[in-house]
């Protein structure tokens, strides 16, 4: 037997602190690979976290940047026809409930004719609790969509806190066809 074969197995008979050596240096092994790792995932969680947030603060476009009250949720079919014995006037009347318009700053709708029959005119009506009305004529409205955002200045109205409706006219002597068809979509009070 030699000299360290001797040494452990003392140590093994009388204090048994070999095998604890190398259990304990075992166990520290293991210990600081799960340190490792854990070290790791609280970074990648960390990282994470920041990137997100700094993300969510920096974002431009989005909607935190244009506030929206949307008065439609899908296109508007507006057939019509102005030609004797009909009325001269077609109007889409859209009613809004109790909403407070003074926190947004423009009317805004996309709008087009259908099939080659456009009417080239549109008036646009903005009506209050105090039978203020607001007009506005939207021109060139042809058979390509055409955006239209209206600032309410340019829409004269002292009171935004109490709009009851907007309302889209066609007149007879105002439109390029009497007869035709005219597509509205996205209207909303926004930013």
């Amino acid at each position: 037997m030699t000299r360290d074969e001797i040494y452990d197995h003392l140590a093994k008979v009388y204090l048994g602190k070999r095998e604890n050596v190398v259990v304990e240096e075992k166990k520290k092994k293991v210990n600081h690979s799960w340190l490792i790792i854990n070290v790791v995932i609280t970074a990648v969680i960390v990282l994470t976290v920041l990137y997100g947030f700094t993300a969510f603060l920096t974002r431009k476009n989005g909607v935190g940047a244009e506030v929206l009250y949307a008065l439609n949720n899908n296109p508007v079919r507006v057939t019509y026809d102005l030609n004797d014995p009909y009325p001269s006037t077609k109007q889409y009347l859209i009613t809004i409930p109790q909403k407070d318009a003074s926190k947004f700053k423009q009317l805004s709708f996309s709008i087009r004719g259908l099939n080659g029959a456009y009417p080239g005119i549109v008036k646009l009506i903005v009506s209050n609790q105090k039978n203020e009305k607001a007009t506005y004529y939207v021109e060139h409205v042809d058979a390509g969509w055409k955006k239209v955002a209206i600032p309410f200045e340019k829409l004269n109205l002292t009171d935004w806190t109490t709009v009851t409706e907007v309302a889209f006219v066609l007149e007879a002597w105002n439109v390029d066809f009497r007869k035709g068809t005219m597509l509205i979509d996205d209207i909303s009070f926004s930013n």
